[in-house]
């Protein structure tokens, strides 16, 4: 068992949230987590690089001299990759690099990441996050409290709260998100990890889910 912190609105430590991390995953694999990154950080390129070839540089495709008698080596078009100006050999194309792992196994990544966090003592839990209006300075306030100011976190919460994600998304470092909208690279990305009590109390009870 692990003993998590649980912090009022206020950011004052109130109690203690026991939980078995294998409770969220009976396993962490590091092979499935390191697949599950590396196609999320591919699927964020844009792979519209692109070089010209020797097709595509301007030029005359008249051999340069003639091939023997010169004492020099032969050579074709000032086109070459092998002079200055020429195309390149291997040229670069806009291509598309994303990918996806099968649905199942990207759920237990998710599952797995959170309980790697919890394992080291990553999370924190709050009883209960509110705010009546789209305030950022209230959250602020409150991650300053629990001494993360300036520090990566992911809050997650059970529901999509506008208010809630509005309030946050000005801070730098701190992203929020309902915990269905979680992912293997959101929740190891940030150094620290904020759970609402309903939030982890869901997760708790959930089979599975990404």
């Amino acid at each position: 068992m692990v003993s998590l912190p649980i912090y009022d609105q206020r950011g004052k430590e109130i109690g203690q949230y026991e939980i078995d991390p294998n409770q969220i995953a009976e396993r962490i694999s590091k092979q499935l987590l390191h697949d599950a990154v590396v196609m999320y950080q591919a699927n964020q390129r844009q792979g519209t690089h692109q070089t010209k070839s020797r097709s595509d540089v301007a030029g005359s495709t008249k051999k340069m001299y003639r091939q023997k008698g010169t004492g020099r080596a032969r050579a074709g078009s000032r086109r070459t990759n092998i002079r200055r100006g020429g195309g390149h050999a291997f040229a670069l194309r806009p291509r598309d690099y994303s990918y996806r792992l099968p649905r199942k196994a990207l759920r237990l990544a998710t599952r797995m990441a959170i309980a790697g966090k919890i394992q080291d003592k990553k999370v924190a839990v709050i009883d209960r996050l509110e705010v009546a209006a789209p305030k950022t300075k209230p959250i602020a306030n409150l991650l300053r409290a629990m001494g993360l100011d300036g520090v990566t976190t992911l809050i997650a919460t059970e529901q999509y709260d506008q208010n809630l994600y509005r309030s946050a998304r000005n801070i730098a470092g701190v992203t929020i998100a309902p915990i269905g909208d979680l992912n293997a690279w959101a929740v190891l990305s940030p150094k620290r990890v904020v759970f609402t009590r309903a939030a982890l109390d869901r997760l708790r009870g959930e089979q599975g889910g990404e």
